[in-house]
């Protein structure tokens, strides 16, 4: 088989003879039957192991071949692969740790369970009972004394060489891949490390890790479109947030200083190789800081998670060898895109001159957009794919970000920085605007975009803003995404592959 099958009907054949997976599953469960018959549960309650299949590699891993040991062992794990030799049998069991081999003997176990042991199928999850060995050739063995099924797997797996050559069915039937495919289990090993990593770093640096709600009274924190529900007891609107950064900043008034949270973030978007309407930032503030701190702190979390989860900060990236561990250039977003279109730009021009230039070169504005937004729309026409090693793309335009301090020199622009990699933007940071009375002023901006049709808009957040009336002290924030990061550090070009359930289109 090359294929996992999608789920079949309630009318697939059930005749045990023939092939494909329908002939399959009847026999499998055939078997079922007949072991409950005999008084076997094929699906016991639980199973006490000793050793996870690493372990026993740790501990007994310098054996020298054909040496039989007294140590005994408990293991478990899924079947994997199977060989009969007559008297013999030599399987390989899979746990969350790596691989072994069992060695089961006839004259060991009996008859009756030798025969028991041939009947099972790959992908039966078992449990061993045994003691440590090396085979003549070294292989490193668990000896059995006995074999205990603990699950019977009635569905076939997918063919361990091809494994699943639909993509779709791949990310749609996450479990089948993570059996047969070990770039899929290296790809959340790597996730997983990344994220351990952002903690200790964080945690060496004072950050205390906080939880804010998921379901928001107002949509803030980032231009995005919200999924929205309803709260019935309350009878009051509610959005999945798109952001957390204004609760976040509510505890910096609240006088807690470093705080971080890994959230999981909604964006009612399309899906594309970068996007997945659920996502995961880390977001973090720090008082009495600017977005030069930020910065240095993206490039400590982002360095020091390659070097966990890979053992290096080399990767490459279009075929460069990329140093992590180098100084990340920095470099204004309107010097970009004065570059990539030949004409000199800033957010002070009159709007007409822009429209003009993003006209020349085929970039799409709307009327209510001003030079600003416009400018930021052809950095990412002419200049955004072109940056390969991690860059902080800096200085945007106030228009755009409404959360951001004004740049101390220039009153157009903003302290706010973008950290671009192989032409996606994985973090976004700045000094934060902490005046109130500008802040409102900001939200009210944002209002009148929302009230002329910008969906993805903020409104007024009169809680925030009586937050701020408190007293926020400088501060600096900044956001990662978990998902694009992972991305990078496993070398893979989609979302997809990094999230463990995607968001999928129906199944057909």
């Amino acid at each position: 088989m090359s294929d996992v099958t999608p789920d079949p009907a309630a009318d697939e054949p059930t005749d045990p003879t023939g092939s494909g997976l329908g002939p399959e599953k009847a026999r499998r469960l055939a078997q079922l039957d007949d072991m409950r018959a005999e008084g076997t549960n094929p699906y016991p309650y639980r199973f006490d192991r000793t050793h996870t299949l690493d372990e026993v590699r740790v501990a007994w891993g310098e054996l020298e071949p054909g040496v039989e040991t007294a140590d005994a062992v408990s293991v478990a794990g899924r079947i994997m692969l199977q060989r009969d030799s007559g008297k013999l049998i030599f399987a390989t069991i899979r746990d969350r740790t790596g691989e072994l081999q069992l060695f089961i003997s006839k004259a060991v176990v009996g008859d009756d369970a030798f025969d028991a042991i041939k009947r099972l199928d790959l992908g039966d999850w078992v449990g061993v009972a045994g003691t440590v060995m090396t085979t003549r050739k070294g292989e490193l063995s668990v000896k059995a004394d006995g074999v205990q099924l603990l699950s019977k797997a009635v569905r076939p797996l997918p063919d361990k060489w091809h494994g699943l050559s639909d993509v779709d069915t791949r990310f749609r039937q996450r479990y089948a891949d993570l059996i047969v495919n070990d770039q899929a289990r290296r790809n959340f090993e790597i996730r997983h490390e990344t994220v351990a990593s952002f903690r200790r770093t964080l945690a060496s640096h004072g950050f205390i890790e906080v939880e804010t709600p998921v379901l928001h009274p107002e949509v803030g924190g980032a231009h995005a479109r919200p999924f929205t529900t309803h709260h019935n007891a309350l009878d009051m609107p509610l959005y999945l947030r798109i952001a957390v950064e204004l609760y976040l900043k509510r505890l910096i008034v609240g006088g807690m200083e470093r705080v971080y949270e890994i959230a999981r973030t909604f964006r009612n978007e399309g899906v594309s190789t970068r996007h997945n309407p659920e996502f995961t930032m880390m977001e973090l503030y720090q008082a009495f800081g600017d977005w030069t701190d930020v910065m240095d702190i993206t490039e400590e979390l982002v360095t020091t998670a390659a070097r966990d989860a890979l053992g290096t900060t080399v990767l490459q990236i279009r075929g460069e060898a990329v140093d992590l561990a180098d100084p990340w250039p920095r470099k204004r977003m309107i010097d970009y895109a004065s570059e990539g279109t030949g004409v000199e730009l800033h957010p002070s021009m009159p709007v007409a001159d822009v429209r003009a230039v993003a006209t020349d070169h085929g970039v799409f504005f709307e009327q209510r957009w001003g030079s600003g937004k416009i400018i930021e729309e052809l950095f990412e026409k002419t200049a955004e794919s072109s940056i390969v090693r991690p860059t902080f793309v800096t200085g945007h335009p106030v228009e755009i970000s409404p959360l951001a301090r004004v740049d101390r020199d220039d009153p157009f622009l903003t302290e706010r920085f973008e950290m671009f990699v192989d032409g996606r933007e994985l973090a976004n940071g700045y000094s934060e605007l902490n005046d109130p009375v500008e802040q409102r002023a900001r939200f009210e901006e944002e209002q009148a975009a929302k009230d002329a049709g910008d969906a993805e808009a903020g409104s007024v957040d009169e809680d925030y803003i009586r937050a701020l009336e408190y007293g926020m002290p400088p501060t600096g924030g900044l956001g990662i995404g978990i998902d694009r990061l992972a991305m990078l550090l496993a070398g893979v070009d989609s979302i997809k592959e990094v999230i463990l359930f995607p968001t999928l289109r129906p199944e057909s």
